[in-house]
């Protein structure tokens, strides 16, 4: 339940704190006072779409914050809230709009991307426009609405979950349907390009041992040069060398360590040198023996390597990954190898999915019919009320088509007979628009029997009045009897019915305007009452209308209780 509402600097509003209780809240004004504002600034608190035009004349932003009451809040919206780490007795959404069109959401204080503004709107508002009648002619409205009137949303979950896997394996298998027309082509040059670089039967690593054998063949004079010289300064040079500086320095230690036995560390140390240049020594001579010309070797290592750069520029690689091409092309020709037995499975997996969601649609189906035969009773029933005696309207579900959809194989329709012996027809033909707007209400009010949101209602009472008008009000407080209703309207016998009223007004000092809003004492509301039915000139037999109409209407329910006042405030800048 919508319990309090501020708005600040949006359209001609600038600044206005309103607070709601449970029942039907009804708005009255003159036309053009800013009455529809005030749902517009609904729509934008339930993520509707916003622009920098909707920002008040002069102010660099637009602020909408609305509290909902959670208490009593119906499982979905308790669920989608713990889904969202959201918890607490109370949801403050929060919309600012700023004059460069970007627009921003919190839920209790934590930022939300519009999307799931969006979901939370769904969920806690429910608004029905002047024109509402218009979306229920479209098809996919009929039954969205008839989903929602019968609780249906659980299978239809299974129904779309059923859809998508279908979806996933059609696509699969129109892929390798699709990759089976070129396969024989495919499969001849893969086992030509496969059979090739197997030849070489490489091995992880040999392309760059190759390249670096070469590296060293080529190099053998330089490093030859450079392992000679090494060796010579080592161990060879006969003059100095450095085996024989350690050797001399070994002497002159153990001469010394006769007097001073703290010598002998460092005689172990200079020892192990002498073996270590020994050591390294020999190994410069195995290496320079390697590098001695092998004209055998050096044939065979260029005709290796040829071979490999000659298969790696045919496919566009380099040396070095012409391993990881050779595995590549393997694998892929193993799978389209096995690729009729991959489609074949693919088929028959496509074919399970299919049973499955025909199995899921035809469980909808059946609830979807019964369903229907439940919302059109309840319809016809309000519509006997609603100046449409005799009326009769029904909700036809009949197969589609056999393709499958996310929402099942169903077509929904809203049937309609106006007035008794006339022939039922689609809710989109009936001609008048006060029928219309009346199937419209009836429609609404039956399908939210259980409703829990917030109902807003834009003027659904234009195009009628006289009794019909106050029999739509009674059906307004029918409904604000079991959910909060805000409800706009123009008809003193609306405005009678509703538990509480709310004036507005537009005020202007010649250079600004702004819209002003009051919550109406019983006296007051007689005063509205015979404005509405009166016009400019109140008569005293007009407020006498609007006494018997306030004394006709129910006793209002007792607010909730709680700290607020109960008194709605307009805060208005100096």
């Amino acid at each position: 339940m919508l319990t309090a509402l501020q708005i600040r600097d949006f359209a001609i509003i600038d600044r206005l704190e309103l607070e709601l209780y449970r029942g039907l809240t009804v708005l009255t004004g003159e036309t053009g006072a800013g009455k529809s504002i005030l749902v517009d600034a609904l729509q934008l608190l339930a993520g509707g779409r916003a622009g920098p035009e909707m920002i008040r004349h002069g102010a660099e932003r637009a602020e909408i914050c609305g509290t909902f009451d959670l208490a009593g809040a119906p499982e979905a919206l308790g669920e989608w809230l713990e889904g969202q780490a959201l918890s607490g007795e109370e949801l403050i959404v929060r919309r600012v709009l700023c004059a460069d069109g970007r627009s921003r959401a919190w839920l209790n204080g934590q930022a939300v991307p519009a999307q799931l503004l969006r979901e939370a709107g769904n969920l806690l508002i429910d608004i029905h426009g002047q024109h509402e009648f218009q979306s229920l002619t479209r098809a996919a409205c009929q039954r969205e609405l008839l989903d929602e009137h019968g609780r249906l949303e659980p299978l239809l979950a299974e129904v779309g979950g059923a859809y998508r896997q279908w979806h996933e394996r059609r696509s699969r298998a129109l892929e390798l349907e699709s990759a089976a027309h070129d396969r024989e082509a495919r499969l001849e040059l893969l086992r030509y390009q496969v059979g090739e670089l197997e030849a070489l039967t490489l091995q992880p690593g040999e392309v760059e041992r190759l390249l670096e054998e070469r590296s060293r063949l080529m190099n053998r004079g330089r490093l030859a040069g450079a392992a000679q010289a090494a060796l010579m300064q080592l161990y060879q040079d006969e003059q100095a060398n450095a085996h024989l500086a350690v050797s001399r320095a070994l002497q002159a230690l153990r001469t010394a360590a006769a007097l001073d036995a703290q010598l002998a560390p460092v005689i172990t140390l200079a020892e192990e040198a002498e073996v270590r240049i020994r050591e390294a020594a020999r190994e410069l001579e195995r290496y320079g023996e390697s590098l001695e010309l092998d004209t055998a070797r050096q044939n065979e290592l260029e005709s290796r390597l040829a071979a490999i750069e000659e298969l790696a520029r045919k496919h566009r690689v380099g040396p070095p990954e012409i391993f990881a091409r050779t595995e590549q092309l393997a694998a892929e020709l193993a799978s389209l190898e096995h690729a009729e037995i991959d489609l074949a499975v693919q088929r028959r997996e496509l074919s399970a999915a299919l049973e499955r969601y025909r199995e899921r649609a035809h469980t909808l189906s059946d609830a979807r019919r019964t369903a229907a035969r439940s919302l059109g009773e309840a319809v016809t029933a309000h519509m006997q009320s609603l100046g449409m005696a005799g009326g009769r309207f029904e909700v036809t579900v009949s197969s589609g088509a056999d393709e499958p959809t996310p929402h099942g194989g169903d077509e929904v329709g809203f049937q309609v007979s106006a007035n008794p012996g006339q022939p039922m027809r689609p809710l989109a033909k009936v001609a008048s628009g006060g029928e219309l707007s009346r199937l419209s209400l009836a429609v609404q009010v039956a399908s939210s029997a259980r409703e829990t949101r917030c109902m807003v209602f834009d003027e659904v009472d234009s195009g009628i009045g006289g009794a019909v008008a106050e029999i739509v009000g009674r059906e307004l407080r029918s409904l604000g009897e079991r959910s909060q209703v805000l409800c706009v309207t123009h008809l003193p016998q609306v405005a009678s019915q509703g538990h509480h009223h709310l004036r507005v007004s537009k005020l202007t000092d010649g250079r600004t305007t702004r819209t002003s809003l009051a919550e109406l004492s019983e006296q007051d509301r007689i005063e509205e009452l015979a404005r509405m039915l009166g016009g400019i000139d109140v008569t005293s037999k007009a407020r006498e209308h609007a006494q018997e109409m306030l004394l006709g209407a129910s006793s209002p329910p007792t607010a909730p209780k709680s700290s607020r006042t109960g008194r709605t405030r307009a805060a208005r800048r100096n």
